[in-house]
């Protein structure tokens, strides 16, 4: 065997990814990553690089004897040419060489780490007896979001609303093939919702966050750019808001950058993920829990580990 061969590093297909981690070991070591001696902090800013009709995405990251790097393609009009908006590959290397050791189709990666560190934060951010899910968005992300709060709430009613009566129709049906209460949302729900995800490509508030009641848990995870957003300044200025990091928001969160630029939320008052899984505070009970994820690099270096070890 010559040295290229010796060197050549494993491919997981999206289908290895599939059958690789549930929904739940994902969560598990998304969790488990900031249990240990990590800061999220240390990991570097993404690199947006403008190219052709789209632009390139690149996030690496390091955790312990582990490195890697993911390559996201983004193309806003792929699917006017049937290919996915976001395409990606991850290069998991180890962390004294950095020689690469697989490489992993990187979407599917994305679509399990997602979710994961959403259901990390909710779980701790909704009230233990939180039944009613609304979820804003008809994607990939809506139903892996759907999925991994099933698995920590007992779902009595999930609530779908999207665009396209369609795909959220398609949306309730695959929600009732597990065996959940799902319809089609309406407006008065956002008052009784205990959960809400925000998943779309919104570039404007999805809804009037006056109406939120306390206590409630809400995940807007839809952008990382700084002009778009899903939840208006008025409820992330009256919420407890939590997020993956203070640097990385205010690079990349629309809904904390502009809450922040209207004067009704302040910097001092974000909390961080790693602080809440570690048990530095709790939710609020007196306020809705905002959660705004826009992705870091560790996330999906986490998972890709997790793969990689079995």
């Amino acid at each position: 065997m010559n040295n290229l061969e010796t060197l050549a590093p494993r491919w997981y297909s999206s289908e290895d990814v599939a059958t690789s981690i549930s929904p739940a070991r994902a969560r598990c070591l998304i969790e488990a990553a900031l249990q240990e001696d990590f800061d999220p902090a240390d990991d570097p800013a993404r690199v947006n690089s403008p190219l052709g009709t789209g632009h390139l995405l690149l996030m690496p990251s390091i955790i312990g004897r582990w490195a890697g790097i993911k390559i996201a393609a983004v193309g806003p009009d792929n699917p006017s040419h049937g290919k996915p908006r976001i395409q990606a590959t991850y290069i998991l290397m180890d962390s004294l060489t950095l020689s690469p050791v697989a490489l992993m189709e990187g979407s599917l990666l994305t679509a399990l780490r997602t979710p994961a560190v959403s259901a990390a934060a909710a779980n701790r951010l909704s009230a233990a007896d939180a039944s009613e899910l609304l979820i804003f968005g008809t994607g990939i992300q809506a139903w892996g979001h759907l999925v991994a709060m099933a698995e920590i709430r007992t779902l009595t009613t999930v609530m779908i609303s999207g665009r396209s009566a369609e795909k959220v129709d398609d949306l309730v049906q695959r929600a009732q093939s597990l065996g959940l209460n799902a319809r089609v949302a309406r407006e008065s729900d956002i008052a009784t919702a205990d959960i809400i995800v925000c998943a779309t490509s919104a570039s404007e508030p999805l809804f009037d966050g006056s109406t939120v009641k306390d206590g409630a848990c809400i995940v807007a995870i839809g952008s990382h750019e700084t002009d778009r957003r899903e939840l208006d300044s008025k409820l992330m200025g009256r919420s407890h808001v939590v997020v993956e990091g203070v640097a990385a928001a205010l690079r990349e969160a629309g809904d904390v950058v502009i809450a922040i630029d209207e004067g009704e939320l302040e910097t001092a008052r974000l909390s961080t993920l790693s602080g809440l899984l570690r048990g530095s505070f709790d939710r609020s009970t007196d306020r809705p829990n905002v959660f705004k994820g826009s992705g870091m690099a560790w996330q999906d270096l986490a998972i890709a580990i997790g793969i990689h070890e079995g």
